[in-house]
């Protein structure tokens, strides 16, 4: 066997033995039992379906990519509006999460301990399971109807990976703009 042969061999051994030649990207976790992303998830978009202040039957989608190398999966996500002088009310058992965006959707996500903290006023959005790196995933949001005052709202999103100490990781806000009605209703 040659010399070059050989060092090639001995170096995919080593990468081998190392893990490196491994896909999996493992989450990092501390000495005190907190997990973090390796690679965050990244807030891709958000929007509603109507944007007129006061209007009934809306849907905010929130739009959320899970890169390959997070090294955890998607647990939970929490979505508080900044300003919350005119947060919408929320049917939690119309939520959804599917693969995909609001225009391609995907097979559904099952979701379990949906929860509002009406202190914070945080939506909580948990998956059973959890949603797998390398997913590009939407939620969507069922208001009573939307707020009542125009102006933009931003809406923040944080994501969790599983596990009794998991770090969240802010990704953004989204950002939704309600307008007045120009039929004079609101």
């Amino acid at each position: 066997m040659g010399v070059a042969k050989w060092f090639s061999v001995a170096l995919i051994v080593v990468i081998v033995a190392c893990g490196l030649g491994s896909r999996t990207v493992r989450g990092v976790q501390l000495s005190d039992g907190t997990v973090y992303f390796v690679q965050p998830p990244r807030l891709v978009s958000a929007r509603t379906t109507f944007n007129q202040v006061g209007m009934w039957s809306s849907t905010y989608y929130f739009t959320i990519s899970m890169p390959d190398n997070a090294g955890e999966p998607l647990y939970r996500v929490a979505i508080a509006l900044r300003d919350k002088f005119d947060f919408p009310k929320f049917y939690l058992e119309e939520t959804t999460a599917f693969e995909g965006t609001w225009r391609r959707r995907g097979q559904p996500f099952a979701l379990t301990n949906l929860t509002r903290d009406k202190e914070t006023q945080t939506l909580s959005i948990t998956f059973d399971p959890p949603v797998p790196p390398g997913t590009t995933l939407t939620i969507g949001l069922h208001p009573v109807r939307n707020p009542r005052y125009p102006g933009v709202y931003l809406f923040g999103v944080t994501a969790f990976p599983p596990g009794e100490k998991s770090h969240g990781q802010f990704l953004g806000f989204g950002r939704l703009h309600f307008y007045r009605s120009t039929d004079g209703f609101y």
